[in-house]
C-alpha cells in the first residue's frame, strides 16, 4: 500500500463522502475515487458502503481507519522531530474559525501571519460548529466558549465581550420615547439564542437572522435590537450600543489543538503568532476602544 492511497481513504472516512474528501485534498472526485477502487482492488476487501447520507466504513474500513490514523501520527512526530533541527517553517496548516471573526477582526492577523510564513499554506476553514481535531478535520480551532473540551490542548487568547445594539437614529428614538423595543430573532449559535430568549422570552419577533454577519445588516436597516459581540459592534458606525457589556455575557477565545500536535512547530508559530496579535488589539474584544461608552 502507498500512503497517498492510505491518506485519500481517511480524507474520506473523516469526512464522510468521496466530494468531501476531495476538497479537502484538493484533487479531482474521480481521482479519489479511482484510488479507492484500486486500494479496494489490492487489499480484496470492501471499504465503504454507499448511504443515503453519504459513505459508511465498513468492518475493514474501520481496521484501516485506525491503523492509518496510527501511521498518521508516526509521520507527524517525525516531521515534528525533523522540524527541530530545521529553521524553515513549512508545509499545511488548517484552521477551523467562527465566520464573523474570520471575515473581520482575524483576518489581518490571518494575513500577516502568511506573510510571516510563506512556506506555511494557510487554509481558513470557517466553522461555527463542532469539528473534530482528533479526526484532524482541522489542524486548530479557535472557538468562543468558557468550557474548552478537556481532551484538547490549546491557549485563552482573550476574552470577548457582548452587549445590545441598535442602529444608531433606532436607538436614539427608542430611549427618547421609553417605549418597548423590538428584538430580532437571532439564532446563530447557542449563546445569542439563548440571551434573546431572556430578554424576550415571548418570542414576539418579526424579523429573524441566523448569522451574526445578518443581524448586523439588520440592525443597520433600524429593525430592532440585537446582541452583538463588541468587536463587530463598536466599530460600525452606524450602530450604537444600548446599554453597557454585561460581565456574565463575556466569553473566552480558545486557540485549541490536539495534544498530538503540541510539539508541531507550525501549529507552536500560530500560536504564538495569535497570541501576540490578538493581546495587541485585547481592547476591541473586550469592549473598551478609545471613545466607546463602557
Amino acid at each position: 500500500m502507498q500512503w497517498d492511497d492510505l491518506r485519500i481513504f481517511l480524507a474520506v472516512a473523516r469526512e464522510g463522502s468521496i466530494s468531501g474528501g476531495a476538497k479537502r485534498l484538493g484533487v479531482q472526485h474521480s481521482t479519489v475515487s479511482r484510488r479507492l477502487l484500486v486500494l479496494e482492488k489490492r487489499l480484496g476487501t470492501r471499504l465503504l458502503e454507499r448511504k443515503t447520507s453519504g459513505y459508511a466504513l465498513t468492518p475493514a474500513g474501520d481496521e484501516l481507519k485506525r491503523s492509518a490514523m496510527r501511521m498518521e501520527m508516526e509521520f507527524l512526530d517525525f516531521e515534528s522531530a525533523m522540524g527541530q533541527q530545521d529553521t524553515k517553517l513549512a508545509g499545511e496548516l488548517h484552521v477551523a474559525a467562527i465566520n464573523n471573526m474570520a471575515s473581520s477582526v482575524l483576518m489581518p492577523m490571518f494575513a500577516s501571519f502568511s506573510r510571516a510564513f510563506p512556506d506555511i499554506k494557510l487554509h481558513i476553514e470557517v466553522s461555527n460548529k463542532y469539528v473534530s481535531l482528533a479526526d484532524r478535520q482541522a489542524d486548530i480551532a479557535i472557538r468562543l466558549t468558557n468550557a474548552p473540551v478537556e481532551t484538547l490542548v490549546g491557549v485563552r487568547l482573550t476574552t470577548v465581550a457582548s452587549t445590545v445594539y441598535g442602529e444608531r437614529d433606532y436607538v436614539r428614538k427608542l430611549r427618547a420615547s421609553s417605549g418597548q423595543p423590538q428584538w430580532l430573532g437571532v439564532d446563530c449559535c447557542g449563546f445569542h439564542h439563548a440571551w434573546t430568549n431572556r430578554v424576550c422570552p415571548d418570542h414576539d419577533h418579526g424579523f429573524f437572522v441566523d448569522d451574526t454577519l445578518l443581524t448586523v445588516a439588520a440592525l443597520e436597516q433600524g429593525l430592532g435590537l440585537a446582541y452583538l459581540p463588541c468587536f463587530m459592534g463598536d466599530v460600525n458606525s452606524a450602530l450604537e450600543r444600548f446599554r453597557p457589556p454585561e460581565t456574565e455575557l463575556e466569553l473566552g477565545l480558545w486557540l485549541l489543538y490536539h495534544p498530538d500536535l503540541r510539539h508541531t512547530r507550525r501549529i507552536v508559530a500560530f500560536r504564538e503568532h495569535m497570541l501576540a496579535e490578538v493581546t495587541a488589539q485585547e481592547a476591541q474584544f473586550t469592549g473598551r476602544l478609545a471613545g466607546i461608552p463602557h
